[in-house]
């Protein structure tokens, strides 16, 4: 049976929708494991850089048009607000705070960028208004949670760090920009180099001793969580409408919860699990209420 171009296209949507909900909703579990080992950001720094080399040496390789100075620019702008202030600084509160809080305060993207998209004349309607709204009482529950309460620079830096990928996500649309995958790898490059500059300045040192276990954690990290679940946001940031392309948002905390509890023995308390619920419903009133179609 022969798919037309419009389903095929469906198909990968669904796909790479998939790759967002279950990769990344695992990734903060890996994060957690490699940091066991290795300094957050020298971690994060090795697996950009290494996902991106390989990535941009592949589709060189194969003939791939090299970005330009304006595209790298962008890609790097990108790059360092998406994975460098959102993804480093997640590794970096993860030291603190349990893998299924992280999530959950992750869980605040899709507002983040509905109110960012304003800047761009995008200004949300009542509905997204309401879901601003309800989305960040669901994050002041959530910071009288024993997570954040026991560390309140965790929870700034990770509130920060949903900021921070909501703005690169929205502003990266204007941004020129290399085309197709080579934006994942340029993206990936430029963000690795700014987590290589944060290591320095936080004056991080090569571990003297490195488990099994945090190698295996780095190599899923670069493998599923950059060069699959990473390209597969940026295709449908440019595929769907933004409120679908981060509807993994509410997914990626049960995930990352139940993992963390089943795997990691982290524990997690009825205000957190209240401030869970909350902040679902916030997404779900930015989220559209009918499947957004393709562009």
């Amino acid at each position: 049976m022969r798919i037309d171009g419009k389903a095929s296209q469906r198909l990968l949507i669904v796909l790479a929708l998939v790759a967002l909900y279950f990769i990344w909703g695992s990734t903060f579990l890996a994060m957690r494991i490699a940091i066991d080992s290795f300094p957050p950001f020298m971690m994060a720094a090795l697996r950009f850089v290494i996902a991106g080399a390989l990535l941009f040496a592949y589709l060189c390789w194969r003939g791939a048009v090299v970005p330009g100075w304006r595209e790298w620019l962008g890609a790097t702008a990108v790059g360092g607000l998406l994975l460098a202030a959102g993804n480093g600084a997640v590794a970096y509160a993860e030291q603190t705070v349990s893998t299924g809080v992280s999530a959950l305060t992750i869980a605040t993207v899709p507002l983040w960028m509905a109110l960012f998209s304003a800047c761009w004349g995008q200004s949300p309607n009542k509905r997204e208004w309401s879901g601003i709204a309800v989305g960040t009482l669901g994050v002041v529950i959530l910071t009288m949670g024993q997570s954040l309460q026991a560390s309140p620079v965790g929870a700034l830096v990770l509130i920060l760090a949903a900021a921070s990928w909501a703005f690169g996500s929205v502003w990266g649309k204007v941004l020129p920009m290399p085309t197709g995958a080579m934006a994942s790898a340029a993206q990936m490059l430029g963000g690795g180099l700014v987590l290589v500059l944060a290591s320095l300045v936080a004056g991080e040192s090569w571990p003297r001793q490195i488990s099994q276990a945090s190698v295996a954690a780095i190599i899923y990290l670069i493998i599923l969580g950059s060069l699959v679940a990473y390209s597969a946001y940026l295709y449908l940031l440019k595929t769907v409408r933004p409120a679908l392309a981060t509807s993994y948002a509410f997914i990626n905390p049960l995930v990352a919860m139940w993992l963390g509890v089943w795997l990691a023995g982290e524990s997690i308390d009825a205000t957190e699990y209240l401030a869970l619920a909350v902040i679902v419903v916030g997404v779900l009133l930015v989220l559209p209420i009918k499947w957004p179609g393709i562009r």
